[in-house]
């Protein structure tokens, strides 16, 4: 399984259009081969900042996802929203090991 967190910082003004744009990404996403979660999380104490959740099958599933045409197009349209660069950080599932659980 592949696990990515993208933290994003947006701009004060930009916050309900990024939510806007992300939730079309998200049920686009969450249809993909190979995807298994795709969450948007607002940080409680900071309504600038969020974390995406992606979790995908396999590298290539993962790959795949930035090929898409939603994502092209949140990518695009969120750039002037956020406050900083994303960042996205990559991380190994330990538990649950078994692919069953996932």
């Amino acid at each position: 399984m592949i696990v990515t967190c993208v933290h994003v910082n947006v701009i004060p003004s930009g916050v309900e259009e990024f939510i806007r744009l992300t939730r079309d990404n998200h049920n686009a996403s969450i249809l993909e081969p190979g995807n298994l979660r795709f969450d948007l999380l607002q940080m409680e104490d900071d309504s600038c900042h969020f974390m995406i959740y992606e979790a995908y099958e396999s590298q290539e599933a993962s790959d795949l996802h930035k090929t898409t045409l939603h994502y092209i197009k949140w990518r695009d349209a969120v750039k002037d929203l956020m406050a900083e660069t994303r960042q996205g950080i990559r991380y190994r599932i330990v538990e649950p090991s078994s692919r069953s659980q996932w």
